[in-house]
């Protein structure tokens, strides 16, 4: 049975959700989804672990429509059930920082947010009204639903990372570097670190400060569960601590400039094959430690 979600993969809500269609014009400011260019299509894919990519004057290898990037987005989303957190994402405040930033105070900047958002979801609704549907927010999650259907969440969906998830994720990752495809490798090593961040912050009641940004993900990880370095510790557990940050820093790093080729130039970064399986094997590594002290620390 398809997931109503499926019914946001049409071109004219896809139109809305990559900023090509402006609802209007008020102050100055573009009532509109920001616009996303292909590359930040491909980009915005790989931050959900979906590997897309834009090819920057290369005629052998055609980019896609726009349109069809998004396309593909919300297909991965909706069959690995993160539709919601795309949407959450998107639709996040400082993903419209370049619009809102023409206000002068706080109240208009949140006023004007509040503005679009519901505007966005309007003009969604006019589409998905005609079929007896509507998306709506729900306890923070996105739901497309029958109208006048009555729906209660009561507990958050907290999709549930173990290790048998975190090693199906390494075991694609390490065929990805026998198919000759690292970057797809170097994206889900930053998937497994990010989602297993995203898990351990949902298991104390909190939500993650920035999907896109692992170091501050690791950050409220380590707040969260007093991970810091400790001077009556052992020496060489502080030391182990330690690394944990050069992991997760070698990760994003890896995965900007090695994985995200989008018009980075001179600056990307060519890896070999065992060094994206050392990225794969150390944040497989990684997500396991934090696992394992989300568990023991419950």
């Amino acid at each position: 049975m398809k997931s109503n979600l499926e019914l946001l993969r049409n071109k004219d809500i896809i139109a809305i959700l990559d900023g090509d269609t402006i609802i209007e014009t008020l102050d100055e400011i573009q009532i509109a989804m920001p616009y996303l260019s292909g590359p930040d299509l491909c980009t915005l894919s790989q931050k959900f672990g979906f590997y897309q990519e834009y090819y920057w004057g290369n005629s052998s290898k055609p980019n896609l429509s726009r349109w069809q990037y998004m396309d593909k987005i919300l297909e991965y989303v909706i069959k690995e059930n993160k539709a919601s957190q795309l949407l959450s994402y998107m639709m996040n405040k400082e993903r419209f920082s370049d619009s809102l930033r023409k206000l002068n105070n706080v109240n208009d900047i949140e006023k004007m947010y509040k503005y679009i958002i519901q505007k966005v979801l309007d003009q969604i609704n006019s589409i998905l009204y005609f079929g007896g549907h509507e998306l709506v927010i729900i306890n923070n999650q996105y739901i497309v639903k029958e109208i006048n259907e009555e729906i209660k969440i009561d507990v958050p969906n907290i999709n549930v990372i173990d290790r048998d998830y975190i090693k199906e994720l390494s075991t694609r990752a390490m065929k990805d570097i026998d198919d000759g495809n690292l970057d797809s490798a170097i994206t889900k090593s930053r998937t497994i670190l990010e989602e297993t961040f995203c898990y351990a912050i949902e298991l104390k009641g909190n939500e993650a400060s920035d999907s896109g940004d692992i170091g501050k993900l690791y950050k409220q990880v380590k707040d969260l569960y007093n991970m810091h370095a400790d001077k009556d510790m052992d020496k060489r557990i502080n030391k182990l601590l330690s690394g944990l940050e050069n992991i997760v820093q070698s990760i994003a790093e890896m995965r900007n400039n090695g994985s995200d080729s989008h018009g980075l130039g001179n600056r990307r970064v060519n890896i070999s094959d065992y060094h994206a399986r050392l990225a794969v094997n150390s944040s497989t590594t990684m997500a396991e430690f934090i696992l394992s002290v989300s568990q023991n620390l419950k």
